[in-house]
């Protein structure tokens, strides 16, 4: 079954591209979400700190919700329009991201100058619909991977080019935003203030029409319908099967299956789960604290806040390019101990560095990027390894790890801004974002090697539920094939158990050496096959 997997025809360059190009929007949306939204209400809205994290853990808790109804709904609908379940989960969560994240940064229509309880008030709303759709585009778009391709180094490789064009789009919302910065009005000044509210509006406005050019041709140049290949020996043997044994190979397919009680059920299911969640914890604290740690605590000019994420994200994109040999050469678990070490030196820097040696900062900008792309590519990796086949229930595991990357990240922030020294900036901020950005990143990067080591002496993908002692079935006993499973039978026991007492008819029929009776044992159980010689 491995090989078959292997063997399977890879997706065509253009495929592969538009799949890649499907999650732009929420990439250049969710850039400016982190990377400018508590900046932009800190010095240019003047906003009150902990309304400005209390928005944002609105935010992050509303999208902590959506994700796992999104993951279990998107397994269940067959899809609208002619379009598949993925694709039109993909087309609502788009739509609600462009007439909800605009009216961000564009200040509060007719309210501007009103108390900001009140402009909090209007902004929640638009906060809650941008978080239910940039939810249900990322679950359907992630979900999509192991539909399309069974190989696993085509799923290594759609989640490399994701990331790619993760890193393009960050670099775009980056350079733009420098553009702004640097060449507008109010250039002259190296502080930001109330006046480079324009500079955000134009910003936005320029985000969101690039992505729907790119979602656009996500809808038009992706098929997601899956097409099953089956190498003869396996239709052979499925015909004998069904001839001799009617409706075992219904069971088969019936107990791979896993439902969203199995998945609770299951170790590794948790053990990824948390891996992931530092990972985003690291790669998303650090983005959302580095424009202020810049400004405050190294006293650089505002283009910064642009450059130095630039600098990042560039990093992260070569670093990505590379990401598949790498984990075809080393692992994955090696892989993301690698990244781990260059995101704790990262943060071992960032404590050292002041403003006397603030031009340092690009140096741990390089090394924060590498870090985390390699940590994110590879925890993305693992999270397909752990769906495998059971591609039926893929939304709910990728709406799961979602949902606690959310919700931990909201906490997080919300957290960091009750800890905030003062309403307004004051020379306290100094030393604090500078603890913020080294201590916070670097305690979730050492969590992960910590539930990595877990992980270590296991083969991810494999079941919980696959180790149960195998016992033989009355039928087997007799001699004889079981004919019928009925529908109240229980579909997570084997259909092989492990202490085989043959008799001798049975024996007899093991004993055969056609590709009906070995293809019979491969199809009808789950995997690994059952080894025929070691039977008899």
């Amino acid at each position: 079954m491995a090989d078959l997997k292997n063997e399977a025809p890879k997706m065509s360059f253009v495929s592969r591209l538009s799949y890649g190009v499907g999650h732009v929007l929420n990439d250049l949306t969710a850039s400016m979400w982190f990377s400018y939204l508590l900046i932009y209400l800190h010095q240019v809205k003047n906003f009150n700190n902990k309304l400005a994290g209390d928005l944002m853990l609105i935010g992050q808790v509303s999208d902590a919700l959506a994700t796992p109804f999104i993951g279990y709904e998107s397994d269940r609908t067959k899809g609208v329009c002619k379009m598949g379940k993925r694709k039109s989960w993909h087309l609502v969560g788009t739509l609600c991201v462009a007439c909800s994240f605009p009216f961000l940064f564009i200040g509060c229509i007719t309210c501007n100058h009103a108390p900001d309880w009140a402009q909090f008030v209007y902004f929640v709303p638009f906060v809650v619909i941008f978080q239910f759709g940039w939810a249900s585009t990322q679950i359907s778009h992630l979900s999509l991977i192991p539909d399309l391709t069974p190989n696993e180094s085509e799923r290594v490789g759609l989640n490399g080019l994701r990331y790619a064009f993760t890193v393009l789009s960050n670099l775009a919302v980056f350079g733009i935003a420098w553009l702004l910065l640097a060449l507008g009005s109010n250039s002259d000044t190296t502080k930001l203030s109330d006046k480079d509210a324009s500079k955000f509006r134009d910003l936005v406005f320029i985000v969101v029409g690039t992505g729907l050019v790119f979602s656009f041709i996500f809808h038009i140049g992706t098929k997601e319908k899956r097409t099953e290949i089956l190498d003869p020996e396996f239709s052979h043997g499925r015909d004998a099967l069904e001839k001799t044994t009617s409706g075992s190979l219904q069971r088969s397919a019936k107990c791979n299956r896993m439902s969203t009680t199995d998945w609770l059920k299951e170790p590794q299911f948790f053990q990824v789960g948390v891996l992931y969640m530092c990972t985003r914890l690291y790669v998303n604290l650090s983005q959302v604290y580095l424009p202020m740690y810049l400004v405050e605590t190294l006293e650089l000019d505002k283009t910064n806040i642009a450059i130095v994420p630039l600098v990042v994200y560039v990093s992260g994109f070569f670093t990505s390019l590379i990401m598949k040999p790498v984990n075809k050469l080393v692992g994955r678990k090696v892989t993301y101990i690698i990244g781990i070490v260059f995101a704790v030196g990262s943060c071992v820097w960032i404590h050292f560095l002041s403003s006397t040696t603030a031009m340092q900062v690009f140096g741990v900008a390089v090394l924060m990027g590498v870090g985390g792309s390699t940590m994110l590519i590879t925890s993305l990796a693992m999270t397909s390894d752990l769906i495998g086949d059971n591609t039926e229930s893929g939304a709910f595991v990728y709406g799961a790890m979602s949902f606690t990357d959310k919700l931990s990240n909201g906490i997080a922030v919300e957290i960091i801004q009750l800890l905030h020294p003062c309403v307004d900036c004051c020379p306290l901020c100094l030393p604090f974002y500078r603890l913020v950005q080294s201590v916070v990143p670097g305690s979730c990067a050492i969590l992960g090697f910590v539930v990595l080591l877990t992980l270590l002496p296991q083969k991810l993908g494999t079941r919980w539920r696959d180790k149960v002692e195998l016992t033989v079935d009355p039928p087997f006993q007799n001699g004889s094939l079981p004919a019928v499973c009925d529908d109240d039978c229980d579909e997570k026991s084997p259909l092989l158990k492990k202490n085989i007492n043959t008799s001798p008819v049975v024996t007899e029929r093991l004993s055969s050496n056609s590709p009906q009776t070995t293809t019979i044992l491969h199809t009808s159980m789950n995997s690994p096959p059952v080894d025929v010689e070691a039977i008899k």
